[in-house]
């Protein structure tokens, strides 16, 4: 192994990933005064909360009679009763305190004629628990709420003097004794190496999309904190649930907001049949997106998708006029003719299913620490280490997110872990001293990498396991296409063994780079593959063939994903939480429709 130098770098606390969360939380890390530093792979206003378009939900009833109890309810429910009800209620509860929190910080929401946050109508958010309309609860800026979002976040955090490491990869983490001591990090810059010792580390590096083939998921969305706590022996959660949203753009896989159907947007097939009509006749277009995203695929099995192919839906907002669209989708406009070639003014958007969150991840409780099963305790800490954001799995999500709640996630728990922080890390408090060989492991991983000298490129192994990953995790699943999945994912895993990296320097080596991010993607596409097959029902996103309804006897639990070091998966559980405070009553599992 070669010899590297290693610089260390001390702070009370190390936020990895300059996203919303990442942000939130190094804003208020440094603003209670805390001396924080923020590694972040890409400059931070450009990380994926930057392409997040409809908004952030709260019920503020700026338009329209709102409650956050019946936020609660409706996030309970599109989760398909996975989700911890403890946690919904923190994040509803919290999210109007959040958004005027961000209205104050200076983010630029769009305003009623009075001025208030203007909020547009999102899929499976109603009113009177469900029993009411749909509920117009998500502030939006236009539809680039999370670039707005992003600078006014990045600006606060300068503000305070958070300090950002900008263009650094993390390697792995540091544990000692069980205790998460700090991260190692790669400088692309001038190819040097970092250790960022911590009292505790937040891992915010985002989704991990580019599993799939297609997806709206930036090239940086590979689950590097994922796969940092896999190689450190800990479990991801649910993995199985994966969301399909429903208009990405056919070929190109680019989002389309459900912030045009909230505005009035709607689908139709071949036969110029709004469909959703027949499948959600309450709420129709805005249904919940795994909802949507199954009908549209069955649209297109039965012969109604529209093209010479008839394998994609129609998306139209033309009916809006050019005033409209210009005024509160104008990004939609600007996507549509770079990537489609098309007018929305004049004509409809060819869209289809594309993979698009993954409500599954690192275990956390409500504070944003790291929890796993231990002995008889499914909620034991794991001293020193964080995760917020999609990176994590709270669960607020469960089996399915609603549309807006991604943006309120990042917030509400980036603040609860800056909160957290606050209460028990000790500002500028000593380092223990670390063992000597405390960073062999992950300088072994990092060399292994640098060095080898397979037979198969980064590019082939990685577009092997998206194709096996489109072709058998995606909108529905058998028993069938997900054993023979796992058995190729697996394949693939096995295949990275013989790698091969061409470049060996440390400056700007793409190569490098890419192969340490295939290592982080195969693991998190092992862990969904396998929590996919191994769960026999259908909840949420999670659409089995062979055992179509939801099985509350067997299956009301968190899965728990562990991959040992040759690529096998190990399955454990922790109970979902239906417990509340009391402000708001539990909401007890029943058939999900509207």
């Amino acid at each position: 192994m070669d010899a590297y130098k290693i610089t260390t770098h001390q702070y009370d606390v190390v936020v990895v990933g300059a996203g919303g969360a990442g942000l939130r939380a190094t804003m208020g890390m440094a603003a209670q005064g805390l001396a924080t530093a923020c590694i972040s792979k890409v400059f931070p206003t450009r990380s994926h909360t930057v392409a997040a378009q409809g908004g952030i939900s709260a019920a503020l009833a700026n338009m329209g009679p709102d409650d956050w109890r019946w936020h609660f309810y409706d996030t309970v429910k599109g989760s398909d009763w996975l989700g911890d009800q403890d946690a919904i209620e923190y994040m509803c509860r919290e999210a109007i305190p959040a958004v005027v929190e961000l209205e104050h910080f200076g983010l630029p929401f769009s305003r009623t004629e009075d001025g208030r946050i203007y909020q547009r109508p999102f899929g499976g958010m109603t009113t009177k628990y469900g029993e009411g309309p749909p509920a117009q609860r998500t502030c939006a800026a236009a539809d680039r709420t999370g670039h707005a979002m992003l600078h006014t976040l990045y600006q606060q955090a300068l503000k305070h003097d958070a300090r950002f490491y900008v263009e650094y990869f993390a390697l792995d983490l540091i544990f000692e004794e069980g205790v998460c001591k700090g991260v190692l990090a790669w400088n692309l810059a001038d190819g040097t190496l970092h250790l960022f010792r911590a009292q505790s580390v937040v891992l915010a590096t985002g989704g991990y999309g580019r599993t799939y083939f297609s997806c709206t998921s930036a090239h940086t969305c590979t689950g590097d904190g994922g796969g940092m706590v896999l190689r450190a022996g800990l479990p991801l959660q649910d993995m199985e649930f994966v969301q399909f949203h429903p208009t990405g753009v056919y070929g190109a896989g680019m989002l389309i907001t459900e912030g045009v159907r909230g505005e009035g947007g709607y689908l139709t097939n071949a036969n110029g049949e709004r469909f959703m009509e027949r499948y959600a006749p309450s709420v129709k277009d805005l249904a919940p997106r795994d909802m949507v995203s199954r009908c549209m695929t069955l649209e297109i099995r039965e012969g109604r998708g529209v093209g010479p192919k008839k394998d994609h839906i129609h998306l139209h907002l033309e009916h809006l006029g050019a005033a409209t669209i210009n005024e509160q989708l104008p990004g939609i406009a600007e996507t549509s003719r770079v990537f489609a070639g098309v007018d929305v003014t004049r004509e409809p958007i060819p869209v289809i299913p594309t993979a698009h969150y993954n409500m599954g991840g690192i275990p956390t409780n409500i504070h944003g620490e790291v929890v796993t099963r231990k002995g008889d305790n499914p909620d034991a800490v794991i001293p020193g280490l964080m995760a917020i954001g999609e990176a994590a799995c709270v669960s607020v999500h469960g089996a399915n997110r609603l549309g807006s709640n991604s943006l309120l996630d990042i917030v509400v728990f980036g603040r609860a872990a800056a909160i957290r922080a606050g209460e028990v890390v000790t500002p500028g408090a000593k380092h223990s001293t670390l063992a000597a060989d405390a960073l062999e492991p992950a300088l072994a991983n990092f060399d292994r990498l640098r060095h080898a000298n397979g037979n198969l490129a980064t590019a082939d192994i990685r577009e092997q396991m998206q194709r096996a990953m489109q072709a058998d995790a995606t909108v529905f699943r058998t028993g069938e296409s997900l054993r023979a999945g796992a058995a190729k994912v697996s394949q693939v895993h096995a295949s990275f063994a013989d790698v091969k990296v061409t470049d060996r320097s440390l400056i700007w080596n793409t190569d490098l780079v890419e192969t340490l991010e295939l290592q982080n993607l195969l693991g998190m596409a092992l862990t969904t593959i396998y929590s996919a097959e191994n769960r026999t029902e259908s909840r949420g996103a999670h659409a089995r063939e062979d055992f179509p309804k939801r099985d509350d006897v067997n299956w009301l639990k968190h899965t728990l994903a562990h991959v040992d070091a040759d690529g096998k998966v190990r399955i454990d559980y922790r109970p979902v939480h239906l417990t509340t405070s009391g402000d708001v009553a539990v909401a007890p599992p029943k058939e999900r429709k509207y």
